[in-house]
């Protein structure tokens, strides 16, 4: 990796990490747009693929390349105060992968995403009477998963996907930190001593997307 004035290119974000990022950008934007226009057909398939990449990524969690780990970005919920506490201190970067308070959104947004894609699948099958549990689940909870669907979920993530841009825009404004162009390329300049991070091969990501597609596959029959 070059260096240059105490720093140095380093790679911390891989492939897979980065195809998962902006593969949830263009779903959910066309899950939206879809609704809108009524066609719920390709609404209901941005759905399901947005499943298979969500169950992906909770596996890609655990095994994956160092900076996709959940045990790795989770810090203690008092570490990320203190984060957000220095927030408009202006600093140079030095972090590897998600910062202790972007490792929480970034459950945040998967847990929200998660309960929209399911929620959603099962409102489709009630609707179109498909999956197995439509007919066995009391009326008064599926209401309350359609309006999970529609709204308290859909809300949510509206809201978490704002206070995210906003985060992203802070940083670049205060700190001047581009948080964006590394999820595009992979890398970033950081300190020179800074270690970089394990990467795990394209094989095992596209092994593990192939079973999260199966198990997305089940899930939908099964709701």
């Amino acid at each position: 990796m070059s260096e240059n004035h105490g720093e140095r290119i380093v790679a911390v974000w891989d492939a897979p990490t980065r195809l998962f990022h902006w593969l949830v950008v263009a779903l959910v934007a066309a899950a939206y747009a879809t609704e809108r226009l009524n066609w719920m057909d390709w609404h209901a398939r941005a759905g399901y693929a947005l499943l298979a990449i969500l169950l992906f990524r909770l596996v890609w969690g655990l095994v994956g390349s160092e900076t996709a780990r959940f045990s790795r970005f989770l810090a203690a919920p008092r570490g990320a105060l203190r984060h957000i506490e220095h927030l408009f201190r202006r600093e140079p970067d030095s972090q590897v992968g998600h910062n202790p308070a972007g490792g929480w959104m970034v459950v945040a947004l998967l847990a929200i995403l998660i309960g929209q894609s399911l929620s959603g699948i099962y409102v489709g099958n009630d609707i179109a009477d498909e999956g197995p549990l439509t007919e066995s689940v009391p009326a008064w909870i599926a209401d309350l998963i359609e309006a999970a669907h529609d709204q308290w979920l859909w809300n949510g993530l509206l809201a978490a996907i704002a206070l995210h841009i906003v985060a992203i825009a802070l940083y670049a404004a205060v700190k001047r930190q581009n948080l964006v162009l590394p999820m595009v390329t992979g890398v970033k300049r950081l300190p020179a001593g800074t270690q970089a991070p394990a990467i795990r091969s394209l094989a095992l990501a596209a092994i593990i997307l192939a079973c999260s597609a199966g198990a997305a596959a089940a899930i939908v029959r099964f709701l």
